[in-house]
């Protein structure tokens, strides 16, 4: 038998016609007959919870010879069973039946239970990174500056298509219409955005043209906002000159950029306004400041002003101001008249004093001089020769009168005078003995 043939387009004609929903109905089926539990494992990634409290994302296999996905969905009843918080790129395990999203013809699984399988290879990755640069202390919280209170200008380096480029534009021209902003264009993902990001950093730094840089992309997944787990982008981050602050992604997400930065905010709006201080707490900063000085001002001036009207109080009296002075110089005339009497009065006592001083000292001198005189005059009596012959004893001299001291000097014959204490005696020597014969 020949089956017909559709002369418009040419296609066999099939021996069963399905509607869509037909044969999705069916390949349903046939997906809950042969997968109706399954356990599965792998990294999640777009990790979502709806305001609904249902969660949508992806399960990935990277380590297959050809990456694996399959599309998730986890109903509120389940998530809130969860005692953990899912991160993106984490490993875990899945348990749930196969299904087909009729809208859009996509397979699912519809997970029942989730539970941790361990850390995804990007989160692994991470962790080790974040581990050796804290080791390093390139997080350490003494290298934080503070951000410039008042900054003139503000650099943000991010794609210039980014919608958080638009997000910080929009809060800065909101909050500090003021403060002017320099883009430093740079792609926020794939292979070439860190390098761009490190070298957009770079020149802020040496431009130094800003005074707080805000480095920032928008929300993704791991995979997205993986350029700002770059070692080269932290380590360039760490050496900028400027204040740095990084909004990359959403409050839950983190990066190493935000380890390194000197300040994290939550995104790219909250990173603005971290950097910029709202105009009108400035403005009403300014007046405060406005109405001290004025205030300072009128206090000062109400000062002087008392100082015035008390000169002019002076002024208004010459009489009293002449009576002062005159009386000042009746007072200076009396102490010059009195003056001279003063100084010869106290000259006299002076020397009276000093008269009383030098007889004082004239009188102990000569008694001082008397003793010493009485003392020397004991010792020289001491050792007057006539005290001594007094005694007995007797000296002799020679022809000429000389003391004869030794008996070298005197011969037999010789005449020789003995000095006695009561007069002369004339003598021959008849025999000279020396030593003790």
């Amino acid at each position: 038998m020949i089956d017909r043939v559709s002369p418009s387009i040419g296609l066999r004609q099939p021996r069963q016609v399905y509607t869509v929903a037909a044969l999705l109905n069916a390949v349903a089926d046939a997906l809950q007959a042969r997968f109706a539990l399954v356990t599965v494992q792998g990294e999640l990634s777009g990790f979502n919870r709806a305001p609904s409290g249902h969660c949508y994302f992806s399960l990935k296999d990277d380590q297959a010879v050809e990456p694996a996905l399959v599309r998730c969905a986890m109903f509120r009843r389940a998530a809130a069973m969860l005692d953990f918080v899912p991160r993106e790129g984490q490993l875990v395990e899945v348990r749930g039946r196969l299904a087909l999203y009729h809208a859009r013809g996509d397979l699912q699984l519809v997970v029942e239970a989730m539970r941790p399988a361990g850390q995804g290879a990007l989160y692994e990755q991470f962790l080790r990174l974040k581990a050796r640069l804290e080791a390093e202390g390139l997080f350490d919280p003494a290298r934080k500056r503070p951000l410039p209170a008042y900054p003139r200008a503000v650099g943000v380096v991010t794609s210039l298509n980014a919608a958080a480029l638009r997000d910080v534009l929009t809060a800065l021209a909101r909050r500090a219409p003021h403060v002017g902003v320099i883009v430093y264009p740079a792609s926020v993902q794939g292979a070439q955005a860190p390098e761009e990001l490190v070298r957009a950093i770079e020149l802020a730094g040496a431009r130094r043209e800003v005074d707080t840089l805000i480095v920032c992309r928008g929300g993704g997944s791991l995979e997205d906002l993986w350029s700002f787990n770059d070692e080269r982008v932290a380590r360039a981050i760490a050496a900028c000159p400027l204040p740095v602050v990084c909004g990359v992604g959403h409050e839950t997400d983190f990066t190493i950029a935000d380890f390194a930065a000197d300040l994290r905010a939550p995104t790219p709006t909250a990173a603005a306004e971290l950097a910029a201080p709202l105009r009108e707490e400035c403005l009403a900063e300014l007046q405060g400041m406005a109405v001290t000085m004025q205030r300072c001002v009128q206090r000062r001036l109400e000062r002087e002003a008392q100082r015035v009207d008390h000169a002019g109080l002076r002024l208004a009296r010459p009489a009293q101001v002449l009576s002062r002075m005159q009386q000042g110089l009746q007072g200076l005339a009396l102490r010059l008249q009195a003056a001279p009497v003063r100084s010869v009065e106290l000259a006299r006592q002076r020397a009276q004093r000093l008269a009383q001083r030098l007889e004082r000292a004239v009188a102990n001198r000569r008694q001082q001089l008397a003793a010493r005189l009485d003392t020397l005059g004991a010792r020289l009596e001491g050792v007057n020769p006539d005290r001594v012959l007094q005694r007995g004893y007797a000296y002799l001299t020679d022809a000429q009168g000389q003391a004869i001291v030794s008996a070298r000097g005197v011969h037999a014959g010789d005449r020789v005078q003995a000095v006695l204490a009561d007069g002369r005696l004339d003598a021959e020597v008849r025999e000279v003995r020396r030593g003790n014969a």
